[in-house]
């Protein structure tokens, strides 16, 4: 058991490690990622899984800092970005400017946006248009695949 339930989403660890390498981005051997990261980690951001709502204690994460990818380290999101979308995942309605990268997902028979860290590769969650002005966007991100840094 991994400590958390997951909810899978059938996205797979090779199409992110493609996806990577095809952008020149960080690229790591699967058993780097492994010696890296968690076990819920690895799941998260190397096979594409969703967490479980309200499993990561950054989903009340409310101090000034910056939120950055649990892979790379590579800063994601701005903590003044973060708002309670009351889904269960931190939410965010804006990324820093070139942090994440956006691609169709068309899995569970759905079609989403799926946000992915530009500089490794690694899954971190969806965007959805239902989020609070100014941008109107929803960055749903698995807590998982962040860190966070107070300032």
């Amino acid at each position: 058991m991994l400590g958390v339930a997951l909810m899978t989403t059938g996205l797979t660890g090779g199409m992110s490690r493609i996806l990577a390498a095809e952008r020149g981005a960080i690229t790591r051997s699967d058993g780097e990622w492994r010696e890296l990261l968690t076990p819920v980690q690895y799941a998260v951001l190397r096979q594409g899984e969703t967490e479980e709502p309200y499993s990561s204690s950054l989903t009340g994460e409310k101090r000034r800092g910056i939120f950055s990818c649990a892979g790379c380290g590579s800063a994601l999101f701005p903590s003044r970005t973060k708002y309670d979308s009351r889904t269960g995942w931190p939410s965010f309605w804006q990324p820093l400017e070139g942090a994440v990268r956006t691609t169709r997902d068309r899995t569970q028979g759905l079609i989403r946006t799926k946000i992915d860290c530009r500089h490794c590769g690694s899954h971190i969650g969806h965007v959805f248009g239902d989020g609070p002005p100014p941008t109107y966007l929803r960055y749903c991100v698995n807590g998982a695949g962040l860190a966070f840094k107070p300032v």
